[in-house]
């Protein structure tokens, strides 16, 4: 991968089309909201396409628009958790006043961006499924597999499928008795967005957790959640993303318990199966 994307920019600088100026331009002016943005957004706000982006990332000796990303993050860093400097904590305390923080803007802003209309549909095709397959990879993959073990609790037979061959592989296998959910923050994770078009192909219902209404994922979900919190490529997984994640399961969770029948009796049988367990 080549070092200094913003160098290499301006080292090119006049031997560009007038169109890859224009997203070169963009980037130069707004490199920070850049890390956040899909190659459709910045297609959009370059007043380019998506196409033009991508020649541009090639152009720079980039394999793609990701690992141009990945190159102007790293330029950007100014803390090994790339961090801003005025973010950037100098004590444990600060440390944690800053995870905190943050952690609870995660939750307020997941929570104002919950559209409850879609959430009960979310919670009307998991009541109807007699199967659920999760899909997700890396971080989003943790979270697929506390959805399959809080499913499970309520009588479910559920899966969190990490492994991109098992997901596609699995989702080639539902019907319309099934349901399907993809976990991708960015809604462009090519893996979560592939096992979810294979489930709807199958004929199954499919539902997206995702950052992103206008994203591929969202392409092939019947119903799109939406949560906060965006991260750069320096700082995927971090605990902020997943607590909007995580507080969009437990609704769904919540909302399921009090209307399945024999949630309760589930609940307890799972929880004596390995009440032997401890001490």
């Amino acid at each position: 991968m080549p070092n200094g994307a913003l160098a290499l920019l301006r080292s090119l600088g006049g031997e560009m089309t007038p169109a890859l100026r224009k997203i070169a331009r963009y980037v130069q002016e707004n490199p920070e909201k850049l890390l956040y943005q899909t190659v459709v957004e910045v297609a959009e706000a370059s007043g380019s396409s998506e196409a033009s982006v991508i020649r541009f990332c090639r152009d720079l000796g980039f394999s793609g628009f990701q690992e141009f990303k990945l190159a102007l993050a790293s330029d950007l860093a100014a803390s090994p958790v790339g961090l801003g400097p005025q973010d950037n904590p100098r004590t444990p305390q600060e440390a944690l006043e800053y995870v905190t923080h943050h952690a609870k803007q995660a939750l307020e802003d997941t929570s104002r961006l919950v559209d409850m209309k879609l959430v009960n549909m979310a919670v009307d095709l998991i009541l109807r499924a007699q199967r659920i397959d999760i899909y997700g990879v890396g971080a989003s993959g943790i979270t697929a597999q506390d959805f399959a073990y809080k499913f499970m609790r309520l009588g479910y037979t559920t899966q969190a499928y990490p492994d991109p061959h098992m997901a596609a592989m699995a989702a080639a296998t539902l019907d319309k008795k099934a349901l399907a959910i993809g976990i991708t923050r960015s809604g462009t994770t090519i893996d979560t967005v592939k096992a979810l078009e294979v489930a709807k192909r199958s004929g199954s219902a499919t539902l997206a957790i995702t950052q992103r209404t206008r994203s591929p994922v969202a392409r092939f979900a019947d119903v799109v959640l939406v949560t906060s919190v965006a991260e750069s490529p320096l700082t995927g997984g971090s605990v902020t993303a997943k607590m909007g994640q995580l507080l969009v399961l437990d609704l769904l969770y919540t909302l399921v318990a009090l209307r399945r029948k024999q949630a309760a009796d589930f609940i307890a049988r799972t929880a004596a199966a390995v009440a032997d367990r401890n001490y």
